[in-house]
């Protein structure tokens, strides 16, 4: 029995990196841009990264608008009020977005709100852009909250996380840890 314990934690030791790459690339499953009605990016960024991506997916014309995902809270603020200004600052033009407010606290929230407002706007194929950890449980969140929209994720980077990575910055460790607690929820229909 010592034995086998002794082996599998060699095994262990000698392949944990590829078990933590596996681990982190799980969570990034990236369909890619293809021709949209719009764009969608959801809100949970800080530093504007998804917003960015967004807008370059207009600006390289895959979709004529980008709806910006805005839940209400940071300072009294929507996100969408705060993230379209972002986007202009860096030279996009304030036509290009439509702000979506909406009092969601979860991704799954955000998913049935998105979906009214796309549903209002006749709106049947949608670039999602989120951050490239939370890609897989997105795509997944949102195809099952509107089966009737046909939904292609597409990954922004982010600051911290790297798939291939992660475990080596604090923030990229806490990134993960999270993303894959919001996981294991998400399949227990939590």
């Amino acid at each position: 029995m010592r034995l086998v314990i002794g082996g599998v934690l060699v095994l262990l030791i000698v392949l944990h990196a590829r078990i933590l790459q596996a681990a982190g690339s799980y969570l990034v499953q990236e369909d890619g841009p293809s021709r949209a009605d719009a764009i969608v990016v959801l809100a949970g960024d800080t530093f504007g990264n998804r917003i960015l991506a967004g807008a370059d997916l207009v600006k390289q014309g895959y979709a004529p608008k980008v709806y910006v995902s805005g839940p209400a809270g940071m300072y009294g603020k929507h996100e969408c009020d705060l993230a379209i200004p972002f986007a202009v600052e860096r030279g996009y033009r304030e036509s290009l977005f439509v702000h979506a407010e909406n009092n969601a606290h979860s991704t799954r929230e955000e998913a049935v709100a998105m979906r009214e407002i796309l549903h209002r706007d006749g709106v049947n194929t949608v670039l999602l852009v989120t951050s490239d950890y939370h890609t897989r449980r997105a795509g997944w969140t949102f195809r099952t909250a509107a089966p009737e929209i046909t939904f292609n994720v597409v990954a922004a980077p982010d600051e911290y996380f790297r798939a291939n990575s992660w475990w080596r910055a604090r923030e990229g460790q806490k990134i993960f840890l999270f993303e894959w607690e919001k996981t294991v929820a998400a399949w227990l229909g939590m």
